[in-house]
């Protein structure tokens, strides 16, 4: 598969001068929309994506009334939980190059109302396999709301601009996953487990409509529709029925026959996206520990569970003003990729660096967490020590994310989102299905230093790409760009 297309060469003239901006300043440039537009256009992407995490990991705690009402076993009744991360993961696969081929907009307003009937389909499942079927179809047209609204952002925003709306952004998936078992809980509570699926389809009701509002920020697809429109208004109405025939007909054999396949092919092929989403997966299936094994832990050591989830709040919450103000200060030293190489110029492993602390700052965390989890230490401890630990991963999660965007730029850069969420919702998918038992078996603290230790054996790379980055991109068979 050759993953570098370049396009029909024997398009006509005119086709081809419309098949670039006019100028900097051309209207058309997303990144030319308005600072209002901008930062709208941000908010709704960030709502869509909430939603989409919080109905993760918000049926966590109905899983004891699901393994009561359909007479199941506690792992079985955890299935609905890592299907729909499942769908997470294998979603993308369609929805990221999708949104490649016919533009950003069409894939939300496509895949978000299927999301929404599978919401409805799951809370009113009468058996254990309808449940688990329908929230795996409800992720994976959930799944755009997290892979491809990255590269939307990136669509409208210059490299320089992005830190603060993608650092908001990435902080989402995590504050959505680790709030999502607090309202879930309430809900069980109050309510019973079914009314997980209605808050989320309460809230899709409020965030999904907001897509329409989006404006098409693909540069492919926004150029494809002007050529279109150039061709009728230069007089050459007779083809343009054959034109754009033969364009959706073209886009549509890509698509199959190749893009469908490109985040699995950048996953196997690309050291840096294989790697990377190693990494970033790791960092998201420890939330999914926290989210499954913290009450349990919580309740077996202190006796209650209600404040398990606090820590992994408050890190998610603290985690997007650290990163904002490390690149604010990153941009005033100057900081270069290394010692006596320039700082200006594309060098996105400068985005590496608060990276290189998050992946000191995860493993200390995860042993401080493990061994603090005693009757005879204080619970706050461990809350504390728990906040870290998430606050450590987004520090990993999202730097890393900034580079894959940076490296491969708008065209393929929702195809290294899919591939990175593939990655992180697979590895958040299984990790629930064993974490309880691991921790019955090994105790907290050994349980919790086995994640010590694989954040240990993961923690060098970071370090290996912010310091060989751009050889590993000089090698790269995918073209680079911002």
């Amino acid at each position: 598969m050759s993953p570098i297309h370049h396009g029909n060469t024997d398009a006509s003239p005119t086709t081809q001068n419309k098949m670039d901006w006019t100028s900097q300043a051309d209207k058309k440039n997303p990144r030319n929309w308005s600072r209002l537009r901008k930062t709208l256009s941000t908010l709704i992407i960030c709502s869509i994506g909430f939603t989409t995490t919080l109905g993760a990991s918000i049926y966590a705690p109905g899983h004891a009334q699901v393994q009561a009402e359909f007479h199941v076993s506690t792992t079985i009744s955890l299935l609905p939980l890592s299907a729909y991360s499942l769908g997470l993961a294998f979603g993308p696969m369609i929805s990221s190059p999708l949104s490649e081929t016919f533009g950003r907009k069409f894939v939300y307003l496509l895949t978000l109302p299927l999301c929404d009937i599978f919401l409805l389909g799951a809370g009113f499942a009468r058996n254990i396999t309808s449940l688990i079927i329908c929230r795996f179809l409800a992720g994976v047209f959930a799944a755009p709301g997290v892979s491809v609204a990255a590269a939307t952002i990136s669509d409208f925003t210059a490299p320089g601009e992005r830190v603060v709306p993608l650092a908001a952004y990435y902080a989402v998936p995590f504050i959505g996953s680790s709030i999502g078992p607090l309202i879930g809980g309430f809900a069980v509570q109050e309510r019973g487990w079914r009314w997980t699926s209605w808050v989320v389809l309460i809230m899709a009701g409020v965030f999904h409509p907001l897509a329409l509002f989006l404006r098409e920020s693909y540069k492919a697809t926004i150029l494809q529709k002007r050529a279109r429109k150039g061709l009728v208004e230069d007089g050459l109405g007779v083809q343009v029925g054959e034109s754009v025939s033969e364009t959706n007909l073209l886009r549509l054999r890509r698509f199959v026959t190749s893009t469908i396949a490109r985040p699995v092919h950048m996953l196997a092929t690309e050291p840096l996206v294989g790697f990377i989403c190693l990494y970033t997966g790791f960092q998201f299936a420890l939330l999914y520990t926290f989210v499954v094994a913290s009450p349990w832990v919580f309740k077996t050591v202190y006796g209650f569970s209600s404040l398990s989830f606090i820590g992994l709040a408050v890190g998610c919450l603290v985690a997007p003003f650290i990163l904002i103000s490390m690149d604010s200060v990153l941009r005033n030293k100057k900081i270069a990729v290394r010692r006596g190489q320039e700082s200006q110029g594309f060098h996105p492993e400068r985005k590496l660096y608060t990276a290189l602390y998050g992946s000191l700052v995860l493993p200390i965390a995860l042993f401080w967490f493990g061994w603090s989890a005693r009757p005879d230490v204080h619970w706050i401890s461990p809350i504390i020590a728990q906040g870290t630990a998430l606050l450590g991963s987004i520090l990993i999660y999202v730097p890393c994310n900034f580079y894959m965007l940076d490296v491969y730029g708008s065209k393929y850069g929702a195809s290294a989102s899919g591939a990175s969420s593939l990655s992180r919702y697979s590895l958040s998918a299984a990790f629930p299905l064993f974490v309880t038992q691991m921790y019955e078996a090994l105790g907290v603290g050994w349980a919790t230093s086995v994640l010590g230790f694989a954040a240990l054996i993961m923690a060098p790379i970071p370090w290996l790409f912010y310091y060989y980055g751009p050889r590993l991109r000089a090698r790269s068979s995918y073209e680079h760009g911002t």
